[in-house]
């Protein structure tokens, strides 16, 4: 079986397309999982939210991305990436209408859990799609950019809110309408997409994973024929793929956790100290929001070239030095909370926050990508929906020095998972990676040396 044509120049334009339009799903993520947070304190004060109902405004959609990361996810490897990839669009034009005409508290949670669904599945489903596409030398790249582009969507939530500010009381209600125009013009789009020619050939429809190469690459390609495999998500936890397993829970689990800890409630925490301006606050925010943003690129940027373990270790580094100074300061200024919290975004994205796009999808079978995918995904909303939950708590119980305690805790554990587990996969092809389901230093060694030499021709 051959999918090295997918290495050729003539199939980067596709490739390109493939990755923008997966893109504009993670955008999708990125935008309506931040909205929330800056439309927040006008549904508060239009509704009286109480602490309770404003956790729940927050976590919905993060609770349901968690089922639907874990549904979808497996769905995707039994029925196709195109299927799922296209249908979980509707979710998001569907819901983020709903979110916006929204009657009661109730109500928007009910629509927000609903949108999360499509969220979740979106996560395993694109990041699936562009590995399964992507040459070997530019998979991390093309794998980042997907991350990227989330936070693009964060900073274009903050952007989105400053403009509808003047639009008063409902000003919140095009927020989050805002984000189903979008999807919208995502979906239309993504329906031109092929089906992955690597999961037909798993599935033994060796004839169509032909036609779709000799589609994209223009050249009549020869696949050595396969018995079809159904994957069961029970061979991750065999002992061949249990060390991959841990580190990919691990290690998306404690970025999950310290990130949304931190960035969906970064209005909040620096509104205090903003001597009561709204436009303040929310500059604020942003200006947390697009260093989170640069650090994603520099970490895309740097995928390729340095190595995916590098820089996943010196991201959850620089993310515990940021805690930690962030827990010892117990009188912060408006200003040092901004510069701190970005550069705790900053280090937390230029790995962590783009690498699961990355290592679920090198790190596991054609036959149980997407479902393993779906696992590390549902997994990380634990964390995420601990990081919104326990936050506002700790703040009311201890005060935010002891939250931030917390949240440092779980970012250096972080950095131990990724110092003990963290594999090394630049220039190696997923068949090298995946042979077998090998996951022993052996296996690892004669992989990597493979891909080292191929790289040099």
């Amino acid at each position: 079986m051959s999918f090295d044509h997918l290495d050729s120049d003539r199939v980067r334009r596709f490739q390109r397309k493939v990755t923008l339009l997966s893109a504009g799903g993670t955008f999708l993520d990125g935008f309506d999982l931040t909205i929330v947070a800056v439309a927040l304190p006008a549904v508060i004060k239009q509704w009286h939210l109480g602490a309770g109902t404003q956790s729940m405004v927050v976590s919905s959609a993060i609770i349901g991305s968690f089922i639907g990361a874990a549904w979808l996810g497996r769905l995707t490897d039994r029925f196709g990436r195109k299927a799922m990839y296209v249908v979980d669009l509707l979710a998001f034009v569907l819901f983020a209408a709903l979110t916006a005409v929204s009657q009661s508290a109730w109500q928007l949670i009910l629509f927000r859990f609903l949108l999360g669904v499509g969220i979740g599945a979106d996560y395993p489903i694109s990041a699936t799609l562009v590995a399964e596409f992507s040459s070997r030398h530019k998979r991390g790249q093309h794998g980042t950019f997907l991350a990227a582009m989330w936070f693009v969507g964060a900073v274009a939530a903050y952007v989105v809110g400053l403009a509808c500010l003047p639009l008063g009381e409902n000003a919140w209600r095009y927020m989050l309408g805002i984000g189903a125009v979008f999807a919208l013009i995502v979906f239309f789009f993504r329906m031109t997409l092929p089906e992955s020619p690597r999961w037909l050939q798993s599935k033994g429809r060796h004839a169509e994973a032909e036609a779709v190469m000799l589609a994209v690459t223009g050249e009549k390609i020869v696949l050595a024929r396969e018995t079809r495999s159904d994957g069961n998500l029970a061979v991750l936890f065999s002992k061949p793929m249990l060390r991959r397993t841990i580190f990919v829970l691990g290690f998306w689990f404690c970025y999950a956790t310290a990130y949304y800890g931190i960035s969906m409630y970064a209005p909040t925490i620096i509104s205090p100290f903003s001597h009561g301006s709204r436009v303040l606050t929310i500059v604020g925010s942003g200006a947390i929001a697009i260093l989170g943003m640069v650090g994603a690129i520099i970490g895309m940027n740097l995928v390729d070239r340095w190595g995916r373990r590098p820089l996943l270790i010196t991201s959850f580094a620089g993310l515990s030095v940021a805690l930690l100074v962030l827990a010892l300061n117990t009188k912060p200024t408006f200003a040092f909370l901004v510069v701190l919290f970005s550069c705790a975004v900053l280090f937390a994205n230029s790995g962590g926050g783009i690498l699961n796009f990355v290592y679920p999808t090198e790190l596991f079978p054609t036959n149980v990508r997407a479902g393993a995918s779906g696992l590390a995904t549902s997994v990380s909303r634990i964390g995420s929906i601990m990081g919104v939950l326990v936050f506002p708590n700790f703040v009311a119980w201890w005060g935010a020095s002891v939250a931030l305690w917390f949240f440092f805790g779980i970012a250096f554990a972080g950095l131990l998972i990724s110092a003990w587990l963290a594999p090394e996969t630049r220039n190696m092809t997923l068949e090298q990676l995946n042979v077998s389901g090998a996951d022993s230093d052996a296996a690892g060694r004669v992989s990597q040396a493979t891909g080292a030499e191929m790289a040099r021709r």
